[in-house]
């Protein structure tokens, strides 16, 4: 496989043997917009501007963008020389100003944001959000459907995290950030009420699990709904009381809390919360799954839960990739 150029602004790039663009351009240091590295958070989408891009490239692309030849840098591999650029601001839809940020444990906080115009997303869906400077990341939303002028995130702080370090230390009420389009397929659709539901998430993968029991809550689902959340320790765990309120408040709600280290308290189990899951689950047939949060967990939790008798069509994920000490 040859090298191919590629040609960004007046920026000629070379594009090596089984390397991305993505991969090329921070190679070279050009400063681009990207998350996960996995074709999923889509921070990373530009666009061909003189012949289509790999096909491959445009995986969970919608055919609009498809059409306009828009493709993700990080799963494209050039297969001719490409004259690209970036992503064009006005697929950022909308703007939102800051109306609460407070803190849900040391390390994560609850930031709301009251859009300028209604967001059409199903719960569990995540939206990119984009400073003045241009930084994008990708954030699940943790409220349900109802609320389309007013979505919550949980933001949870990394080390040396552009975006995060920024929303925790700088951000304040008032301030503007623009979103773009709701995306992604992990998300709760109403169309068997009956049907038994399984939720495991870790760290701020609670977020986008919490607008699915809502949802679901919501829409009067009556199949079991069973949340297993889990940390390292008791202070990686937030929203307990609430979560806990749920259960009391609705029979087919479960919520068991782990953690993965140390003596848990009485009302915590001990181990990882897809452990604790699929010992308290071993037949899973029929269920709808949902897995969100770290990537080694969703990966494995994927293969236990169809080892465990669920449907691949009913396991729906959400891997929350951490990329370097410079993004996430």
């Amino acid at each position: 496989m040859a090298e191919h150029k590629i040609q960004l602004d007046d920026q000629h790039i070379s594009c090596q043997p089984d390397e991305s663009i993505l991969n090329a351009l921070l190679r070279e240091k050009v400063d681009i917009s990207y998350g996960c590295q996995q074709g999923v958070c889509q921070s990373c989408m530009m666009r061909s501007l003189d012949s289509p891009p790999p096909s491959e490239s445009q995986n969970g692309l919608t055919d609009q963008l498809k059409e306009q030849n828009y493709f993700l840098a990080c799963l494209c591999y050039p297969q001719q020389t490409m004259r690209i650029g970036r992503r064009d601001h006005t697929d950022f839809i909308t703007h939102g100003t800051v109306s609460t940020k407070k803190n849900l444990n040391s390390e994560t906080i609850l930031l709301t944001l009251d859009i300028d115009d209604p967001l059409n997303y199903y719960a569990g869906q995540f939206v990119n959000l984009q400073r003045e400077d241009g930084l994008i990341r990708s954030y699940s939303i943790a409220n349900n459907s109802i609320h389309s002028k007013q979505l919550t995130f949980h933001i949870r702080r990394l080390p040396g995290g552009q975006f995060s370090e920024w929303a925790h230390q700088e951000l304040k009420l008032g301030d503007r950030i623009a979103l773009s389009e709701p995306q992604g397929l992990c998300y709760y659709q109403a169309d068997n009420l009956e049907q038994p539901l399984l939720l495991i998430g870790t760290g701020s993968g609670l977020a986008p699990l919490a607008g699915i029991i809502s949802e679901a809550l919501h829409q009067g689902h009556t199949g079991d709904i069973s949340l297993y959340h889990g940390s390292r320790d008791e202070t990686g765990l937030y929203w307990v009381e609430e979560m806990q309120e749920l259960t009391n408040k609705h029979t087919n709600f479960h919520y068991t809390p782990c953690i993965s280290k140390g003596e848990p308290p009485r009302h915590i189990a001990a181990g990882r919360a897809n452990d604790v899951a699929f010992k308290a689950l071993t037949d899973l047939k029929g269920y709808r799954i949902y897995l969100c949060g770290h990537p080694d967990m969703v990966n494995s939790s994927k293969r236990q839960a169809f080892m465990n008798g669920a449907s691949l069509s009913d396991i729906y994920a959400d891997a929350f990739h951490v990329v370097s000490n410079s993004s996430e």
